[in-house]
């Protein structure tokens, strides 16, 4: 997995691109990316078999919590800037840092 960013030139926003390795997304009919920045929405940003990229754009300045989620199964990046512990205390969520 990778997350990519690209900031503007006035460093206002971030282009952040979320990479899933094909053989992961292949293991799912789809693969939900959800996170603060779209409050956690399974339908908001999907990965699927043929598009395993999704770019968003997001303000700068700030951290987002996010995950990836296929078929129930709950995955962290391993790329992330860090790691939390999730609001109900049984896991973690990856943080991308802005």
């Amino acid at each position: 997995m990778a997350v990519k960013k690209e900031y503007s030139k006035d460093k206002v926003t971030c282009k952040v691109t979320f990479t899933l390795p094909k053989e992961i997304a292949e293991q799912f009919e789809e693969v939900a990316l959800v996170g603060d920045f779209n409050n956690w929405d399974h339908k908001a940003n999907l990965f699927t078999k043929e598009k395993n990229v999704i770019t968003i754009e997001l303000e700068a300045g700030k951290e987002y919590q996010f995950r990836y989620c296929g078929g129930g199964v709950w995955l962290n990046e391993s790329e992330a800037d860090k790691h939390v512990l999730n609001p109900f205390g049984d896991s973690e969520n990856s943080v991308v840092v802005l």
